[in-house]
């Protein structure tokens, strides 16, 4: 069996449920390095962490739904292509558009 994962509200990646609370501040800093080298049409508010408070009656978090709502977290950010409609990460939509042609 794996080891229990949280999904990262940012960039939707696993991480072990030590290491995720070292990696999001990481990955928050990334984020906005990157969202404010994009043109300005292109940025993105801050992503905010899904607040979960379904507590099982363990005392533990339901990984489930947590991983669920940052999951959800993750693919908001998206955008869609004006011309083929796919969604990407907006520094990899202009990447994208320059070879993207319409049907």
């Amino acid at each position: 069996r794996r080891p229990p994962a949280v999904i990262c509200y940012i960039c939707g990646r696993e991480y072990g449920t030590k290491s995720v609370s070292i990696h999001e501040p990481q990955c928050l800093k990334k984020w906005h390095q990157d969202n404010d080298k994009l043109p300005k049409h292109l940025r993105r508010p801050e992503p905010k962490k899904p607040e979960v408070s379904h507590i099982q009656a363990k005392g533990f978090y339901d990984l489930d739904s947590l991983n669920e709502a940052a999951w959800i977290s993750a693919q908001n950010q998206l955008v869609p292509c004006d011309i083929c409609g796919r969604t990407f990460l907006p520094d990899r939509l202009i990447v994208h558009q320059q070879s993207c042609k319409p049907k």
